[in-house]
């Protein structure tokens, strides 16, 4: 059986999540956090998660993951069978980490963990955000998905990305930065919010987030 490393605190980590449970594939947990220790480094290289434990061997970075899982797990298809539509899915998954949560990243310490980001990093991360959001708000398309009509990885991506984006630059910067463009993040993701994959993470973010304060 798959063996998933990471914590439910991960962005990435639910996005795997997601994707395994769209796909129904059977799989278990392992708490792992980054850190640099040599036994971690033999399974992922960096020192991040989530990585995933299959027959074979170890494999890093989430998309990396997700992008097996849809080989060897078809259906349901989470990337269209058009060479076009899902080079264009794709292209929507590089702005949103690449371009997006890669960038909001910078001031997470502030916005979640009680740090201050340099008056520096809050230009440059402020700057990058705005422009890349409105190239982003070029390529969205939520109608009613992200991509079209149709669910994709995308969406799993973008359900995950964006509230964290939203919650993020309201708290470092005083302002929403994608409601400030026009994007209602909010209404798109109450709608993911009905799917069971969506409603399964969400559950059990909160369950360990419970349990770590309990404890």
């Amino acid at each position: 059986m798959l063996k998933l490393y990471g914590f439910p605190v991960s962005n990435y980590y639910n996005k795997v999540k997601v994707v395994l449970y769209e796909k129904g594939v059977p799989f278990e947990e392992s708490e792992s956090i980054p850190c640099q220790d040599e036994p971690l480094l033999q399974c992922s290289p960096l020192g991040k998660v989530p990585y995933l434990q299959t027959e074979q061997g170890f494999l890093a970075e989430s998309q990396v993951i997700c992008d097996y899982l849809e080989v060897t797990h078809p259906t349901p298809a989470l990337f269209s069978s058009d060479p076009w539509r899902q080079a264009k899915e794709r292209e929507l998954l590089t702005m949103l980490e690449l371009h997006l949560e890669l960038v909001v990243r910078e001031v997470y310490g502030q916005a979640f963990f009680g740090g201050t980001a340099s008056e520096g990093t809050r230009s440059r991360t402020e700057k990058l955000l705005r422009r890349n959001i409105v190239a982003f708000k070029r390529l969205a398309k939520f109608a009613p998905f992200v991509a079209g009509d149709t669910f994709t990885m995308a969406d799993i991506a973008a359900g995950i990305h964006l509230p964290i984006l939203g919650m993020a630059t309201q708290a470092v910067y005083g302002e929403d930065f994608l409601q400030a463009a026009d994007i209602d993040w909010k209404a798109y993701t109450k709608r993911l919010a009905e799917r069971e994959s969506f409603q399964r993470v969400r559950a059990e973010q909160k369950a360990y987030q419970q349990a770590k304060k309990a404890g």
